[in-house]
Order: C-alpha cells, then structure tokens, then sequence
C-alpha cells in the first residue's frame, strides 16, 4: 500500500505540473493574441487593402499586373507563392495536430477557452454551478470540501464577462484598423462614429455569449473547434482520455469530481464519440489522480493513444 501510495502521489504531482504549464501556455497566447496588431505581428489593415505579418505588407503581388507591367503568369505565381501555399501550409500542420491530439489548440492556447474557464470559476462561486444551464450544482471541490457560494460574487460574474467582452471587441477592431489610432482614439475618447458602433455592438454580442452560451459556441459554434473534433475522430489511435472501466468500482465517493473539473461540462469516462468535444485541457485527470491519491491508488482516467486508445475508439 505505500508503494502505491508513493506512486500516486508521483502521478498527481505530475498532473498539477502539467496545468501548471498549460496556464503558462494559454496565458503566453492570450498575452499574444492581444499585442500580436500592436507589434505588426499579424493583421488585416482595411486602410491599406492588405495583411501585415512580421512588420512586412502581405499582398498577393498583381500590382504589376493591375498597372500593365506584370504577367498573368507572375500574377498566378504570386497568388500561389504567397497565398495557396501558406495556407496549405498552415492547414496541414493545424490538421496534423489535431489527427493526432485533438481539440489541443482549444485546451492550451484558445483565448476564448481560457475566458470560458475563468467564468466557469467565479460563476460556480457565485451560484454553484458552472453554467446558467445546469440544472444541479456542484458543490464539491476536488478535495472534498464544500464550495461557499456567495450571491456577491454575481457582480464579478458581470464585471469579469462585461471586461473580457470589451477588451475581445476593441482587440478585434486592432486587427482590422491600425492599433496606435485605435487605442489613441480610445484614451483620449475620440473614437469615430464607426469605431463606437463596432466596439458596442461586438461588446454586446460577446457579453451574451460569454454569460449565456459560452459553451455552446466552444462544442458547436466554432469552425476551428469542430473541424479539430472532425479530424480527431476519423483516427481511432489518437489521444483520448481513456477509463479504467475494470476498476470502475474505485468511483464510489468521488462526488463525479472528473465531471465537476470539465470546462466543456462533458463526462469524462464516456466513450470516445460522446466526448467529441474533448479539448485535451487534462483537468479530469488531474481530479483523478488527486481523488485516488487519498486512497492510496492509481487514478483510473489516463490519456492514451495507439492502440490502447481503441477500446475509447470502437466502442
């Protein structure tokens, strides 16, 4: 029994390590999600007609061909150089991964996700539940002790979703029109008629979403979310979280902690394609293992893929 123990302990250490660098992760991208406009890093600017990426002007090059002095042979060229093939590019490895991972992206490095998460955190305090729409509350941590619901945590529900929904809409508008006259305008409250509208109404729109269907819009609503989900579920061998069902028994008293931890409100030890949504995030397994550490145990969901990850596949 302490070797088993000892070994569990190992394990659930392991899987605070790994959210640990998974918050580092999503913290770096929603970091450069953000400055990406402002460092010319990557945007569309509707002033100039074209993309900026790294600091240079992105275009398809049929400006020659527009003034005259260019080639439909060039034009093709450039359109293939410089477009096809970046995305091409761009797809395969975004597939590749996703063949191979799933909804990863989603997981460690989606800023919308990472708002999902945060909201879930203060609303369950707030209420008890994760969402407006679950019909029971969840009001047992990890460790077993009792979550203290309090109804002011409401007004931080508001502030949190109302303050991410405002940075998203002004965030956006950087990538369309250029950042330095946007956050001028912004501070030094001259924005246009325009600018006002976008940022209000993408405002609006985001608030709603992230209050009342934030989850829905991550498991249904995103393209890039469902074409990942597509992709992992047409390869059998790829990662998924898999059950113990031999040791199912060792559920008894948990309190369905895995389930509680799901940002994507899923339930951890169904088969594969009732977790089509899965993103990979890794959090029931570390309420697993923290679960089973208690009894001395080894935590009985675990990431597999290969062969052993089959039996989640073809059942």
């Amino acid at each position: 029994m302490g070797s088993s123990s000892c070994t569990a302990e190992i394990t659930a250490s392991a899987g605070s390590r790994l959210q640990l660098r998974r918050r580092i992760f999503q913290t770096g991208f929603f970091v450069l999600f953000v400055f990406a406009p402002i460092l010319d890093l990557f945007r569309l600017d509707l002033n100039l007609g074209h993309f900026i990426f790294l600091g240079q002007n992105w275009t398809l090059g049929l400006d020659a061909l527009q003034a005259g002095e260019g080639t439909a042979a060039e034009a093709v060229f450039n359109i293939i150089t410089r477009a096809f093939l970046p995305l091409l590019g761009l797809l395969l490895a975004f597939g590749w991964t996703a063949w191979k991972y799933g909804r990863l992206y989603c997981g460690w490095l989606c800023p919308h996700f990472s708002v999902v998460e945060m909201v879930n955190s203060v609303m369950r305090k707030a209420t008890g539940k994760f969402s407006l729409w679950d019909k029971n509350k969840s009001l047992y941590r990890v460790d077993g002790s009792t979550v203290k619901t309090d109804k002011k945590y409401r007004w931080l529900v508001f502030i949190a979703v109302a303050g991410f929904a405002f940075l998203w809409a002004v965030v956006f508008l950087t990538y369309l029109l250029p950042p330095k006259e946007i956050y001028y305008n912004l501070i030094h409250f001259s924005l246009t008629r325009n600018q006002m509208l976008f940022i209000g109404v993408a405002t609006f729109l985001l608030m709603v979403e992230f209050m009342f269907a934030r989850h829905f819009c991550c498991r249904f609503a995103c393209a890039v979310g469902v074409f990942q989900s597509l992709v992992w579920m047409a390869n059998k061998r790829a990662l998924v979280v898999s059950f113990d069902r031999a040791n199912a028994a060792h559920c008894q008293g948990c309190h369905v902690a895995c389930e509680d931890e799901c940002p994507m409100r899923l339930k951890p030890r169904s088969i594969k394609r009732h977790m089509f949504n899965c993103t990979e995030c890794a959090r029931c397994l570390d309420a697993c293992e923290q679960v089973q550490l208690k009894r001395g145990k080894p935590p009985l969901l675990t990431w597999q893929n290969g062969q052993s990850a089959l039996q989640e596949s073809e059942r």
